[in-house]
């Protein structure tokens, strides 16, 4: 059984979500722990009617622990999961250390669910922008198979973590001329009102490393290496929630309406699509929800065999801790089916 849970990474952006959803959803534990590093080890965090301290993140803080659910930096990640894994804990990992390692399954619930059980200690959760991509495309993968997506995201500044929107915030005051202007210092660029079609490092033949997750990472959570991918991921103004312009070709056709039925069927999916009255997702509207947002959902005038559309998700959320906090809620089903 996985009664006593550990939450690393409490303290930031995605844990305060982990948090939120571990009460929301009602996830079944018994004792909750929540580890930090040093510099947020000691303070405090309200957990429902509880404050609960954060403790320090070391090897002993994982004796007597079932399941950790963690969002920490890759670095931080590829040292304390070998200490909670060594002490009989499962891992669901937030981070990028481990999702391409062929023993750690990369996990999607309403994709991959099957894979979850394949594990050995650790269970990785992807990208938020593969994470939303892959909860749009499964629901057409069954049903006529995909070889080819190409993707353009619109990422929101919170991807970045608690500083992008702040930075956000504060160079958009400078752009209007109410405070001083400074360098950027999480972005490339200036982010306010503005667009940086660099996201991560110079990875593969001029693709950033975040667009080669969106490549890698769907690959490996549909099992299927046949799938091309051609992502452009770009930076964009805004708060919270990534948006995603796809167009997906397919093994055999698919018209605009059966796609859109396929969508509207499919398990944490949201179709929001009239055009005629000015209806889609807008990330300002999916804040705060955790399904997948489509609309715009179109045929390809191009190819016979193209299906376009918009994809929005809240990427704090579905985008991580959510999507985190279903795997672990797999887990205990899964255990609760073979007790």
């Amino acid at each position: 059984m996985y009664e006593n849970l550990a939450l690393v990474g409490a303290s930031g952006a995605v844990g305060r979500i982990v948090l939120d959803q571990l009460l929301q959803r009602q996830v079944p534990f018994r004792n909750l722990k929540l580890l930090a590093s040093k510099r947020s080890a000691g303070t405090t965090v309200t957990f429902g009617n509880e404050t609960k301290t954060i403790e320090l993140l070391e090897p002993d803080a994982f004796n007597g622990v079932d399941l950790v659910i963690a969002s920490t930096p890759d670095e931080v990640s590829a040292e304390f999961a070998s200490w909670a894994v060594e002490r009989g804990a499962v891992v669901v990992d937030e981070s990028g250390y481990w999702r391409m390692d062929p023993k750690v399954p990369l996990i999607v619930p309403e994709v991959n669910a099957d894979a979850v059980s394949n594990h050995q200690g650790i269970i990785a959760s992807p990208n938020c922008s593969t994470t939303q991509m892959v909860v749009a495309m499964a629901p057409i993968y069954r049903a006529v198979g995909i070889r080819r997506v190409v993707v353009s995201t619109y990422q929101a500044t919170s991807g970045a973590g608690l500083a992008g929107p702040a930075e956000l915030q504060r160079t958009s005051k400078a752009a209007l001329g109410t405070a001083e202007a400074s360098p950027p210092q999480t972005f490339q660029h200036d982010i306010a009102f503005n667009l940086i079609p660099q996201i991560g490092s110079e990875k593969h033949q001029g693709y950033t490393s975040e667009e080669m997750k969106m490549v890698y990472e769907t690959r490996k959570i549909f099992g299927d290496d046949s799938i091309q991918v051609c992502p452009t991921c770009v930076r964009v103004p805004v708060m919270i929630g990534h948006s995603e312009s796809i167009l997906i070709e397919t093994e055999k056709p698919l018209s605009a309406e059966e796609a859109r039925e396929l969508l509207a069927a499919a398990p944490g999916v949201t179709v929001v699509d009239d055009l005629n009255n000015q209806q889609y997702p807008m990330p300002r509207d999916c804040d705060g929800h955790d399904d997948v947002f489509v609309g715009r959902i179109r045929k390809d005038l191009s190819s016979e065999n193209g299906i376009a559309f918009w994809c929005v998700s809240d990427n704090l959320r579905k985008g991580a801790a959510t999507n985190a906090v279903q795997i672990a809620e797999l887990l205990m089903k899964n255990v609760g089916a073979t007790a």
